[in-house]
């Protein structure tokens, strides 16, 4: 499975500060939670990569 492999799960996903001071990407899917904490630095480029992403996307969908 691929960043280009097309799955029929259905997911959810939060996003929000934690009370020491990280950034939870918090997913939930069937009976699996998987928290996933970045000190704020990191999710500052995490969010850079899903801006650059999303433009690459745009790009392709022309």
């Amino acid at each position: 499975m691929g960043i280009n492999t097309e799955r029929d799960i259905e997911a959810n996903l939060q996003i929000g500060p934690t009370d020491q001071g990280m950034v939870r990407l918090f997913v939930e899917a069937d009976n699996l939670e998987i928290p996933m904490d970045f000190d704020p630095e990191e999710a500052e480029e995490i969010a850079d990569e899903i801006r650059a992403a999303a433009q690459a996307a745009r790009a392709v969908k022309r």
